[in-house]
């Protein structure tokens, strides 16, 4: 998904438009969490850039995509880019769970 939303609506309010993003940011992200893996692969991963406009974009994890909108919504700016990128990728082994003998 590279998206540049919009923020400014004659009738529909300017919280109601961020609810709107981040609903269509969850359901996005949801479905390519059900797409099938190539073999191989265990976890879907995700490259994410969030920024104002598509040049002042920055890396931004997906936990802090919430965040980089909250502090957008605080400067009330008619627009903001999002870009994220599904790659598949390997689940990091948990060293606090032993293997039995």
């Amino acid at each position: 998904m590279k998206k540049t939303f919009t923020l400014t609506h004659p009738k529909i309010k300017y919280a109601r438009l961020v609810d709107t993003v981040r609903r269509d940011i969850k359901r996005y992200l949801k479905r390519e969490r059900k797409r099938e893996l190539p073999e191989g692969f265990d976890v879907w991963e995700f490259d994410c850039k969030f920024g104002l406009t598509a040049e002042e974009a920055k890396e931004t994890a997906v936990t802090e995509l919430g965040t980089a909108i909250d502090a957008a919504q605080a400067q009330q700016p008619e627009s903001f880019y999002i870009e994220i990128l599904a790659k598949p990728g390997h689940r990091p082994e948990n060293p606090t769970q032993k293997s039995d003998d």
